[in-house]
């Protein structure tokens, strides 16, 4: 069957994390969004493990579900579905390697709660696991993959957000340029990669070292809004032999759900502090160098995708599955009504849309406009057939910044809000 998984999220005990990512409020969210399995997240923490374990059970799939006695959370019907929890974490490895300090983000998938807790209890000797829900811990990227694997054959470890500059496999400021330069001998354990927000599939596809790794997408989210932000869509049984089978083989992995890469706060190069950002070209004409303060910019997923192809733009392996890039519902709803992401304007019409129609990953991409434009806004349905054919301006991220996301150029609106006038 085909489902939706986001495997990648953060818990409360995460920094910067808001404190409704519980196993309660990522339930919810998930059947909001159209989403069949969410990671659980931060299994390293000890408190997380903890609630984890009160709060869920096992399933006959080898995934986990929320206890009944949780479930009480207001769910609109049309949205109401199962949900089955991955045992999933990150992990923060900070190290040196060859003369150079190594930042790397490694994602765990574990197949139980026991399998997690040996993990925990072999980290837990490096570092201090309380002091963050994703732990940074003075260990090599591959012994952490060594210590994953002998905690069970069955885990699967995937390098997180694979281009972010600071903290990634292929990092412009700490990674390395190929994933035999970190892995070394353990490389064929690594199946697959998380593209992250600040680049796609073709990004990839530029890489023939990439050709038989399978590029996972998910949200990395800090807040229930944001959870499936970017997503995966199998087609398989779910359970989590299913999901981890599809991803080492791609039998099963039929596509991603995609954040546009511009929008992403690495995308570009630049300097945030001073409101300079470029594009790869650019920079090497500033000799990498800030025109404003004269520091070294900030290297972008762009110009690292570009210094490490060996293929053209364009270029796509055989087989490779496809992709959907999205805008979030309550992004569009906020272009729409020309109002913030999380005002209440903006949420009232988002549970408005989805009590009516469905889980929004359903009105995203499958609801005919039609049917849209009879319970919404308008303009809503009109962002949502720009979206789908990728009609859209964005001015890309750089240095820790975020895209902007423009749907509507001010004429768009005018000419919209004449027409709904006249009608």
């Amino acid at each position: 069957m085909s489902f939706i998984a986001d495997l990648h999220i953060h818990s409360r005990f995460s920094r910067a994390t808001s404190p409704d990512m519980t196993p309660e409020g990522i339930w919810r969210w998930a059947q909001l969004k159209g989403i069949a399995v969410i990671g659980t997240g931060d299994f390293t923490h000890p408190g997380w493990f903890k609630e984890i374990a009160d709060k869920l059970e096992p399933s006959e799939n080898g995934l986990l579900t929320l206890k009944k006695q949780y479930r009480n959370q207001d769910i609109p019907s049309s949205c109401r579905a199962d949900v089955f929890f991955m045992v999933t974490g990150e992990v923060s490895c900070i190290y040196s390697k060859d003369g150079k300090t190594r930042k790397v983000h490694c994602i765990l998938m574990v197949p139980d709660m026991q399998t997690a807790a040996r993990i925990n209890i072999t980290l837990s000797k490096i570092g201090n696991l309380k002091s963050d829900g994703r732990p940074i811990l003075g260990l090599d990227a591959r012994e952490l993959l060594n210590i994953t694997l002998d905690a069970s054959p069955e885990a699967l470890f995937i390098p997180a957000h694979a281009w972010t500059p600071h903290f990634s496999v292929f990092g412009a400021a700490s990674g390395f340029n190929s994933l035999s330069e970190c892995f070394e001998d353990l490389t064929p354990y690594v199946f697959s990669i998380e593209t992250g927000l600040s680049s796609d599939p073709p990004m990839n596809w530029r890489l023939s070292s990439l050709d038989n790794i399978t590029l996972i997408s998910n949200s990395d989210a800090h807040s229930p809004v944001k959870i499936g932000r970017e997503a995966n869509i199998f087609e398989t049984e779910v359970s989590y032999r299913g999901i981890t089978e599809a991803i080492k083989t791609k039998k099963g992995f039929r596509n991603t759900i995609e954040f546009f890469p511009e929008e992403g706060k690495y995308h570009y190069d630049g300097h945030r502090n001073c409101g300079i950002c470029l594009a790869p070209e650019q920079t090497k004409a500033y000799d990498y160098i800030c025109p404003v303060c004269k520091k070294r910019i900030t290297i972008g997923v762009m110009h690292r995708v570009q210094t490490l192809a060996d293929r053209d733009n364009g270029s796509r392996p055989e087989g490779a599955p496809d992709y959907r890039s999205i805008i979030p519902l309550n992004e569009v709803i906020a272009e729409a009504l020309k109002t913030g992401q999380n005002s209440k304007a903006v949420m009232s019409e988002y549970f408005k849309i989805i009590s009516n129609l469905g889980p929004e990953f359903k009105i995203l991409l499958e609801t005919p406009l039609d049917d849209i434009g009879r319970v919404s806004h308008p303009l809503i349905s009109e962002a949502i057939k720009r979206v789908r054919e990728n009609k859209i301006h964005i001015s890309p991220g750089y240095d820790g910044e975020y895209g902007r996301i423009k749907i509507f150029e001010e004429k768009d609106i005018k000419v919209n809000s004449r027409q709904m006038s006249l009608f």
